[in-house]
């Protein structure tokens, strides 16, 4: 049933996605991809794409190596830790281009910080350079949750040993800790790299015309065009960067030799290596970064409340009355999705990281590649292929629910296989054999013994797939329609109607009610049996 359901969601959407890229009347050819890219704006925009893409990765990889090394090198009290994990949740629970509505709030013609505190009139927010800054401030949150336990797992004893043979904090810095890091530097990079390729909403909204990028090209070709051909081939051509990207990275890392645990070492040294200047300077570095998000935030929240931001500064509830009236079937419609979406996702990523990790059967690796793809892919890719391959009959589900919950369940899902595999390596197989041995049968094994030692799996499936049904666009905006609209949709509706308060509005009630839900999902993961760190692992995962 899992190889059906991989064949008819993933493997099925993809092929017929390459089918109407290369097939011209039933025959392979490259005609449709020379008639793009013939095209100088579609030239323009895969230029623009690999750019944005490499300097959010440099950029947002040091921001976010900055936070991780700050966390684990300066002895930073747990309450500032906290303060520094709050910062960068903020941009991973809420819709993608939030940071987007605040730049226009703060940068834009009236904007509260070019016109209101410097008095400049006519100021143009958009381009490259706000849509950098955006996106960096978006993402860098994953290079810094891929980056901290990277330099957690470098212990002090290495970093001392290099100080007793007369090194100084720099030169330990720059010779050990940082090589030691490239594993680390290069995923993150690799993370930062795929998404800005896959992000959609953020250069929708402040690329403007003068800065295409592929996955607004994209959707413009097939929502402005009606042309599938054309945004199938786009997005093979949003594929192809991240493809070779992933490789070099895999070589490049392939080539060196990490490994700083052993099991042979004893207690960790909790050797100081950061002066005490160059710490003022790391604790100063993040709390601006982190000031500046809490402050983008902290302006949406304002915005959503006064009568007209920039013009009439009155206090008002108005903007949540309109999305609780208007907006009512867009928050039903999302809450009715994700609260589907949830238990199946979080049941399919056990299901399948339980037989990759604990079956015995041929294609046990090919399920588990197959499984990963969707996540791996851009969104864009993924919403495009689903249109293409549900479009039309034999299987016609878009305009329905049910192609919404499928995107969601086999594109984020892999969370809760990832994190269900890893658990199981902490659970000795001798558990599960002890019940067969005692005469209970496979699935009642599964029930009684394995499944309740893989719940925090389970869970941490249901936070990524509600955060993602809640916040996510770039795959969706395909799919939605007249019967089904999204809370994310409506409030990129909202920003291309220049109605900014009820988009502001809707971003603080999605966050809030994100925010609830996790929390509540992470009370519960704290009261759940499990191998020591599983609560951790799965609260990361989710």
């Amino acid at each position: 049933m899992l190889w059906i359901l991989l064949a008819l969601f993933v493997v099925y959407p993809l092929a017929a996605m390459f089918g109407q890229a290369f097939l011209v009347d039933g025959r392979p050819s490259l005609a449709p991809l020379l008639s793009i890219l013939a095209l100088p704006n579609h030239r323009a925009a895969m230029w623009n794409s690999l750019v944005l893409g490499a300097l959010v990765g440099v950029i947002g990889t040091a921001v976010g190596f900055l936070f991780a090394f700050t966390a684990t090198r300066c002895n930073l009290p747990a309450r500032w830790v906290r303060l520094l994990d709050v910062a960068t949740l903020l941009p991973l629970i809420s819709p993608p281009f939030t940071t987007s509505i605040a730049f226009v709030f703060s940068f834009g013609p009236r904007g509260l910080i070019t016109y209101e505190l410097l008095g400049v009139k006519g100021t143009n927010v958009y381009g490259l350079p706000s849509t950098l800054a955006a996106e960096v401030l978006t993402y860098f949150p994953i290079a810094y949750l891929a980056l901290r336990p990277v330099l957690a797992a470098i212990g002090g004893n290495i970093e001392e040993m290099a100080f007793s043979l007369g090194s100084s904090r720099w030169r330990v810095f720059r010779t050990v800790t940082l090589p030691l890091t490239v594993p680390g530097l290069a995923n993150a990079f690799l993370l930062l790299f795929a998404a800005s390729l896959a992000d959609f909403a953020t250069p929708l909204i402040l690329a403007g015309s003068r800065f295409p990028v592929l996955p607004t090209e994209a959707y413009l070709q097939i929502t402005g065009l009606f042309d599938l051909k054309g945004g199938a081939v786009l997005s093979f051509l949003l594929l192809v960067p991240a493809a070779i990207v992933f490789l070099a990275q895999r070589y490049w890392v392939g080539r060196g030799h990490y490994v700083t645990v052993t099991g042979k070492s004893g207690a960790q040294s909790t050797l100081d290596g950061v002066s005490p200047g160059a710490r003022a300077v790391l604790v100063a570095a993040c709390a601006a970064v982190a000031l500046s998000i809490l402050y983008l935030y902290a302006l949406l929240l304002y915005a959503s409340v006064v009568v007209a931001f920039g013009a009439n500064h009155a206090l008002t509830l108005k903007h949540y009355v309109v999305i609780f009236t208007e907006g009512r079937k867009a928050i039903i419609d999302t809450l009715i999705i994700a609260f589907i979406g949830m238990p199946l996702g979080g049941l399919f990523g056990v299901l399948v990281g339980y037989l990759v990790a604990r079956g015995e059967f041929r294609g046990r690796q090919a399920m588990e590649i197959a499984s990963m793809v969707n996540y791996a892919l851009p969104g864009t890719i993924v919403g495009i292929a689903y249109l293409i391959a549900f479009n039309d009959p034999p299987i016609a589900l878009t305009g329905g629910a049910l192609i919404i919950v499928a995107c969601y369940v086999f594109r984020y899902s892999p969370t809760g296989t990832r994190t269900t595999i890893a658990l199981l390596k902490q659970i000795d197989r001798g558990i599960e054999e002890a019940s067969h041995s005692l005469g209970a049968g496979s699935f009642t094994t599964f029930r009684r013994v394995t499944l309740p030692l893989v719940l925090p799996a389970f869970f941490a499936g249901l936070g990524v797939v509600f955060i993602r049904s809640m916040t996510a666009i770039s795959a969706t905006i395909f799919l939605v329609s007249i019967d089904w609209v999204l809370i994310t949709v409506r409030i990129l509706e909202n920003m291309t109607e220049l109605s900014l308060g009820p988009a502001a509005a809707f971003s603080v009630f999605v966050i809030v009610l994100v925010m609830a839900v996790t929390s509540a999902i992470s009370a519960l993961l704290r009261r759940l049996p499990g191998p020591p760190g599983a609560a951790s692992v799965a609260g990361l995962g989710g």
